[in-house]
């Protein structure tokens, strides 16, 4: 375990790093620090996020791709936190100078609709949600050539930076949904069966990391249940996701 000083010290060169747009090397380059540390990383992240006024608007599931947790070597979903000055409205701009490296990722979001009960073990989670819509993750590793471990990812709050969320339907299955993403000349294409062979199960596997990590499920707060397909980079111009039977979500990248 890192000390409480390492741990503040350490999230305010993260967030230094993301006010700044500009990159920083690895923390496991200087520090040895494990998951527990590194959530505690993420916390004290978004405490400094918090005290400028900021406010939690939902979280987001990281791993939720069999085959990145086989590349990671961990067996576990990771949680990150969304805050407002993250949400950009539908078809909005996305200021790219205010990025390091930024990414895309089309995705299913839910909403919940009352507060969850982590702590309770009978708690129905589905039970909660009373929406569901498209969406797109724009993710930006605050790490200097890529280079990172888990741990590094869970303490920069799982590489966080914006998300687009399209109309809300009633809640419904959405197991294996065609996924289209469109970023400049890049093109993805998948299903969102890649979320743990369904997004749904990754609310329930959320509700498990809550509880563990202590994490709040608050009503009216989104959940993105992670990619749908492998992130390609956020290019000026509209980039839109397609969920087929949800409709679409896009946001205008301005350099």
């Amino acid at each position: 375990m890192i000390t409480a000083d390492t741990v503040e010290m350490l999230a305010e060169r993260l967030d230094a790093a993301q006010t700044a747009a500009a990159d920083t090397p690895s923390l496991a380059d200087t520090h040895e620090f494990g998951i527990e540390d590194a959530y505690a990383i993420q916390a004290a992240l978004l405490a400094r996020r918090r005290a400028r006024g900021e406010h939690l608007t939902g979280v987001k599931l990281g791993f939720t791709s069999r085959a990145k947790m086989a590349q990671m070597g961990v067996s576990d979903v990771i949680v990150g936190r969304l805050t407002d000055a993250m949400r950009v409205a539908d078809g909005a701009e996305v200021d790219l100078a205010r990025l390091i490296h930024p990414k895309v990722e089309p995705e299913v979001a839910y909403r919940l609709c009352r507060d969850v009960e982590v702590a309770d073990p009978t708690v129905d989670i589905e039970s909660c949600v009373d929406a569901v819509a498209p969406a797109l993750e724009i993710i930006d590793s605050r790490y200097r050539d890529f280079r990172f471990t888990y741990e590094d990812v869970v303490a920069d709050n799982t590489s966080a930076a914006a998300y687009a969320i399209g109309a809300w339907r009633p809640a419904a299955q959405v197991s294996n949904r065609a996924v289209r993403l469109l970023s400049g000349t890049a093109e993805a294409v998948g299903s969102t069966a890649a979320t743990l062979g369904s997004p749904v199960r990754a609310l329930h596997a959320l509700l498990d990391m809550c509880r563990r990590r202590g994490i709040p499920l608050r009503a009216g707060q989104v959940v993105l249940a992670g990619a749908a397909t492998a992130a390609v980079p956020l290019a000026p111009g509209v980039t839109s996701c397609e969920v087929a039977g949800l409709g679409t979500v896009s946001v205008r990248g301005v350099a």
